[in-house]
């Protein structure tokens, strides 16, 4: 979904903490060495195209994810994209008349294809800041005397407005329509909303914002990526100037491709704005390929049984819910949807683990490493809290694992029922550990070094200890904020969360103490790890 949740929810785009490319990604920032294959087999055009250069596919049980390479293109887009690979075109003229079939099939005043949502939003804010003047393209992302700032509700800023932030504008956020008056001037070149629950209500939803950014004459532009289109455009009708959809996610069109929709004489100059031209967007570029995908899927899109989709999906999560609950102590709930993103039921499967044997994150790593392999939507319950509980005598939480039957494929419940059956029935043997008493003194302030791919950065951490529990502080360039963790035997464990602009980063460090230093690694998320050491002050 497009807005960001808790573990039991959904995001619009998300990690995939147990896939192949992440593991990969993760031994080569501990190791600082990217590893090379021995040698190089020759590329095969056919059924085991990935496989014949060592990448293993999956089943998708998970949604419309990015890291796994979003949704699966309908049959007439890829008919589409090989077809419209065999001519040439000018880019211009295509897009022009896309534009317009784009508009009709939406009854938005114009639409244009870019180069993924990202894109979209990019080369909206790019249209509202220049306004077509080839001398303010040039410039950018130098935007000095230019309009240069959006504002922006504080509950909608999000992990993708950097799409926004990269044109060189500043986010003004604002939490009140007194806020959002006051932040208007001169140098306000837009408006930006991400949807989702939160943007239906309250003084600053994208209907109550849309009338004040009218009366000031400013572009109110949402961020719709994994919502449906409905025609006519909701947002529109609430009164926004622009909205941006992914192409790879619900219309199944190309992974590369998007969409903006809107006022046309806005919509017209973010094309402008974008490749061919040369322009800040230029490296944003949208094939031919894309465009008629894009159309096709658009065109599909009006034509697509949507009801018979969403039975399809129930008739899914009844084929593996039904084969997990023959596990006794099993149980499931179906989560709806709470809005247009990802709008489809999610399964979610229940068990106590210290009856079972296993937890749902073992549960979904094994998925992830089996053959075939199976990519979930989720799941909680950790071998770590099972050691905590039997130590403390305290009842641990249920674990669970969830199900998005979105983008799965005909037949893929007949492959994840038996696999989830079989390791709820028949779990491995995976030994608990034991939680060992402090035998380390970490209070105090500590200078830290961290390792990165190829850079490094000074960071610092203030830690007060009270046993075996870690309270505390840590500072980095431009992030600081409070830290939890624990002591055990001699190893640290800190989590750290920061937020910064429309995102949080999350430094979990784990590591060895002797004495006055400490060394060991870090867990950056999306971004791998790092190594670092650190000397007491």
């Amino acid at each position: 979904m497009r807005q960001l949740k808790n573990t039991k929810g959904m995001t619009r785009r998300g990690l995939l903490g147990s896939s192949s490319a992440v593991a990969a990604v993760t031994a080569m920032c501990s190791t600082g060495v990217v590893p090379q294959a021995a040698s190089a087999a020759p590329l095969e055009l056919g059924a085991k195209l990935y496989e014949s250069i060592g990448v293993t596919p999956a089943v998708n049980c998970r949604g419309t994810f990015t890291i796994i390479s979003g949704s699966q293109s309908l049959p007439e887009v890829k008919k589409a994209m090989e077809m419209a690979s065999h001519y040439y075109v000018h880019m211009d003229e295509l897009m022009d008349a896309v534009g317009k079939r784009l508009a009709e099939l939406t009854k938005a005043e114009w639409g244009m294809v870019s180069n993924g949502c990202a894109a979209a939003l990019a080369h909206a804010t790019a249209a509202c800041v220049t306004g077509g003047d080839p001398e303010k393209m040039q410039r950018m992302p130098d935007l000095t005397g230019m309009k240069n700032e959006v504002i922006v509700p504080k509950y909608a800023r999000n992990v993708y407005d950097h799409a926004v932030r990269m044109t060189g504008v500043k986010m003004i956020e604002v939490e009140t329509a007194a806020q959002f008056e006051a932040a208007v001037n001169e140098r306000t070149a837009m408006v930006m909303i991400m949807s989702g629950p939160a943007a239906e209500k309250g003084e600053l939803s994208i209907a109550n914002t849309a009338k004040l950014a009218r009366k000031h004459n400013i572009p109110l532009l949402v961020d719709a990526a994994a919502e449906e289109i409905k025609i006519p455009n909701v947002h529109l009708e609430a009164g926004a100037h622009l909205v941006a959809y992914s192409g790879g996610k619900c219309l199944r069109g190309p992974q590369a491709g998007g969409l903006l929709l809107g006022q046309k004489d806005l919509v017209q100059t973010a094309w402008v704005c974008s490749a061919p031209h040369h322009t800040f967007g230029r490296s944003m570029k949208v094939g031919k390929e894309e465009v008629m995908g894009m159309l096709a899927a658009m065109e599909m899109w009006v034509k697509r049984d949507h009801a018979a989709e969403w039975k399809e999906w129930e008739s899914r999560l009844e084929t593996i819910s039904s084969a997990a609950m023959k596990v006794p102590g099993v149980t499931k709930k179906i989560r709806q949807p709470e809005d247009l993103s990802n709008h489809a039921p999610v399964l979610e499967l229940s068990w106590d683990a210290t009856k079972l044997g296993i937890t749902g994150t073992e549960v979904e790593e094994l998925l992830g490493k089996g053959s075939p392999r199976i990519l979930v939507a989720g799941s909680s319950g950790t071998r770590r809290e099972l050691a905590m509980g039997a130590s403390s005598g305290t009842p641990v939480r249920p674990s669970t694992l969830r199900i998005m039957p979105y983008m799965m494929q005909p037949g893929d419940d007949k492959i994840a029922a038996p696999a989830i059956f079989k390791l709820l029935s028949n779990p491995p043997k995976i030994a608990t550990p034991t939680i060992a008493p402090a035998d380390a003194t970490v209070s105090g302030t500590w200078n830290v070094e961290l390792k990165f791919l190829s850079g490094k950065a000074k960071h610092t951490l203030t830690l007060e200890q009270n046993g075996a529990k870690v309270t505390g502080n840590h500072k980095g360039e431009t992030i600081a904020g409070n830290v939890s963790g624990s002591v055990e035997g001699k190893q640290v464990m800190i989590r750290s969360s920061q937020k910064i602009e429309g995102t949080s980063l999350g430094f979990n460090f784990t590591g060895t103490v002797s004495g006055n230093s400490m060394k060991g690694t870090v867990a950056l998320g999306e971004y791998g790890k790092a190594e670092f050491t650190a000397t007491k002050a």
